[in-house]
């Protein structure tokens, strides 16, 4: 563990002593979300026989041979700092067999967990030079839950399928529906993403240190020049601000996006940190692997379905507002949508004056 030296520039701070969750089931930390969206995903026509037949085709082989290499793998004699995090990542969420895990030479800060048969955990330079210990052990953390999670198959499956959607833009046909399914694997991998979160923080066991990571991924390192009170204060705002037609756009802006919006991220954890369920499992109460068999299908839907529900009660969004009013029957639903749109509808002309004979002129 870190004695207080320095690991490529980024002093490390000393050990301390953090909990652990034997046996701990994925279920634990999972957004409600992340479990309905790929339960949704599952039934999508199609993906089952994508699925099939991807599992079989992908060069998982040959992936791993590339990183093997074209990167550096970590372990005791290369990358010891993150070998260390890494086993103490398998350590704490109890994750038996550690996944290799390797260092690609890329400036933009990203790791990425994917495989199908077993996980392979890639953290590139850029995230390597941008984070210090505490950062990256919540970033290892994240991978981690990633693969307890058995997210990595999907992983894989959506980057081959956004490639070859690449591949065949020209296929009228087949893009659409090679599209059909990336857009619903999208949607349930920004829905993954606030679950790996959470395991992050579980690891890292430091919400000041999941913060400062979201904040320099989305703005660099320059900690003194940021605020994390004021970071948040962007998602708020941003959840908050405009109109339906700024509801319309964040819609069409995160579409493309395998990853949520940072501030959204940070608030989303931020939240979870301070919720009873966080320190339930941080006192040593969760649900148990050798449980999982007897959860009940009915009782996650029912979960994810509260969550969404109250998540729409307590949104600032316009859209979520309309939609919060449409099902709570709230009354004049026109007059809403006119006024959310703002300049999307005109304003009727004004009635003439009683005793007017006609509206008053232009230049008037």
């Amino acid at each position: 563990m870190s004695d207080g030296h320095q690991h490529n520039g980024h002093e490390s701070v000393p050990s301390r002593q953090r909990r652990r969750f034997p046996g701990i089931s994925t279920r634990a930390y999972e957004h409600p979300a992340d479990r309905s969206a790929l339960v949704a995903l599952r039934k999508l026509t199609g993906f089952d026989t994508v699925f099939k037949a991807l599992s079989g085709l992908l060069p998982e082989r040959s992936l791993r041979l590339l990183f093997l290499s074209d990167s550096v793998r970590v372990s005791d004699r290369q990358f010891a700092h993150l070998n260390d995090m890494l086993r103490d990542a398998c350590y704490i969420l109890d994750l038996e067999k550690v996944p290799p895990m390797y260092v690609k030479q890329d400036p933009n800060p990203n790791a990425m967990c994917i495989g199908l048969d077993e996980p392979i955990i890639v953290v590139t330079t850029g995230l390597v030079e941008l984070l210090d210990e505490e950062e990256m052990r919540a970033v290892v953390g994240h991978e981690v839950g990633h693969a307890l999670s058995g997210h990595a198959v999907y992983r894989t499956i959506l980057l081959f399928l956004t490639s070859l959607a690449v591949r065949v833009a020209w296929i009228p046909l087949g893009n659409v529906a090679i599209m059909a399914i990336v857009t619903a694997l999208r949607e349930w991998f920004r829905k993954s993403e606030l679950s790996a979160d959470r395991a992050g923080l579980l690891v890292g066991q430091d919400v000041q240190a999941s913060m400062r990571g979201l904040m320099k991924i989305a703005g660099g390192n320059h900690l003194h020049e940021m605020n994390v009170d004021a970071f948040l204060e962007q998602a708020e705002e941003y959840e908050a601000g405009g109109d339906l037609r700024d509801s319309v756009l964040k819609i069409l802006n995160v579409l493309p996006r395998s990853h949520p919006f940072t501030t959204v991220r940070a608030a989303e954890l931020k939240k979870w940190a301070a919720s009873r369920d966080f320190q339930r499992i941080m006192d040593g109460h969760y649900p148990r692997r050798e449980e999982d068999k007897d959860a009940s299908v009915r009782d996650s839907w029912r979960e994810s379905a509260s969550s969404y529900a109250g998540d729409v009660r307590s949104s600032k969004d316009p859209l979520m507002k309309l939609v919060s009013d449409i099902a709570g029957g709230a009354g004049d639903l026109g007059g809403r949508v006119r006024r959310g749109f703002g300049g999307f509808t005109s304003a009727p002309p004004p009635k003439p004056a009683a005793g007017d004979d006609e509206p008053p002129r232009d230049g008037a």
